[in-house]
């Protein structure tokens, strides 16, 4: 099959988008207003009837002096990554991005490598021998992930390190998932532990009330969200950022972020920032205060934006990153421990690929980022 690549409008690329089950909300065309820092553009391929069959939306970085880009497809692009013919859909692309001024380009290929459920992670958490999630037996591979992989390193592609280089915006290689589909929700409570139920009903028990809030409860947000930047030592995005996402995402779709907050005695102890598109549903940012703790909202809460999830018909519940590190004394531990709770499963991608078009600016590029 011959295919066509061609810029096309944000109106085919949304429908496209709304054709599927479900993508990333890194590839939504409304994602390209919130990276104001990022020039973007949207591809579609075309099959030689001309239907459109696939689509990328690609964000380009200006090199500082130089008109010369990194273009970057963060979880994308939405293709037939199991195609045999993997080099017809890529290689357009590649002569076209070449085209537009760009000395490499990054791709997070939508493609899953391996899944393990909660009772593995328990059990690669319990030995002390096992200290990385890779070292625990999958409950599920995907061989075609593998077959992926091998035909991009054979077109040139080269694997990023994991948690690499890229402006700051590389996208997890891990993440950790609840499947919703074919189960009820009564069904997906009993997955949960025992805490995270004990943890529900202390909750409810203490008066926690969830709500959803609006644009204006944004700053409300934030005063949350910089308190745990502080406790977590991590750069706060500016309010700006999240008001401008707010605004962006909901006016291509209205139901495409969600901002939700748990609160006791009339006061906010935590919050979070919810996105959807199609039937998968992140949990993106959340964020909560020192105090208040004690009456577990930040469980009320997940509880409550999964049971959301589940009325919308979503299939899959997404938690967003998680490290692979299964070693107590990692600071970046508590993330899966916390996780795990929920009865999912966490998942491996393939990871970001590069493409070196000018091998020179490629390293330059590569040198700087490692020393940042």
């Amino acid at each position: 099959m011959s295919l066509t690549l061609r810029t096309i409008s944000r109106e085919q690329h949304l429908a496209y988008i709304q054709s599927l089950p479900s993508a990333s909300h890194c590839q939504v065309p409304a994602w390209a207003d919130v990276k104001t820092e990022w020039r973007s553009e949207s591809l579609g391929w075309f099959d030689p009837s001309g239907e459109l069959v696939g689509a990328g939306l690609v964000l380009y970085r200006q090199l500082p002096k130089i008109k010369r880009y990194l273009a970057y497809l963060p979880e994308g692009p939405v293709i037939n990554w199991y195609a045999p013919n993997l080099s017809d859909w890529l290689q357009p692309m590649l002569a076209h991005l070449k085209n537009q001024g760009a000395f490499s380009v990054k791709m997070g290929p939508p493609v899953v490598i391996r899944r393990w459920n909660s009772v593995a992670i328990k059990s690669g958490i319990q030995d002390p021998d096992v200290k990385r999630l890779r070292d625990v037996e999958a409950t599920h591979i995907e061989p075609r992930a593998f077959e992926v992989a091998d035909r991009l390193r054979k077109m040139g592609w080269q694997q990023g390190e994991d948690g690499g280089a890229g402006f700051g915006d590389v996208q997890p290689r891990y993440v950790f998932q609840v499947p919703l589909a074919n189960r009820s929700l009564d069904d997906v409570l009993k997955g949960f532990n025992q805490l995270w139920r004990r943890n529900i009903k202390k909750a409810e028990k203490a008066g926690v009330e969830v709500v959803q809030g609006s644009y204006e409860d944004l700053a409300e947000w934030q005063r949350l969200y910089e308190i745990t930047a502080e406790r977590d030592h991590f750069r706060p995005r500016p309010l700006s950022y999240f008001q401008r996402m707010w605004s962006v995402l909901n006016a291509e779709d209205p139901n495409r972020m969600r901002l939700y907050f748990a609160r006791h005695n009339g006061v906010n102890l935590s919050a979070a920032t919810m996105l959807v598109v199609g039937g998968h549903v992140w949990y993106s940012y959340g964020a909560s205060d020192n105090i208040g703790r004690e009456v577990r909202p930040s469980n009320a809460m997940q509880w409550r934006m999964l049971r959301d999830a589940y009325a919308m018909g979503a299939t899959v519940y997404d938690l967003r990153g998680i490290s692979d590190s299964l070693d107590e004394t990692d600071h970046l531990f508590g993330l899966i421990q916390f996780k795990v709770g929920t009865g999912g499963e966490a998942v491996e991608y393939v990871g970001e690929w590069d493409f070196p078009l000018n091998k020179l600016l490629h390293k330059a590029l590569d040198m700087y980022m490692s020393r940042r």
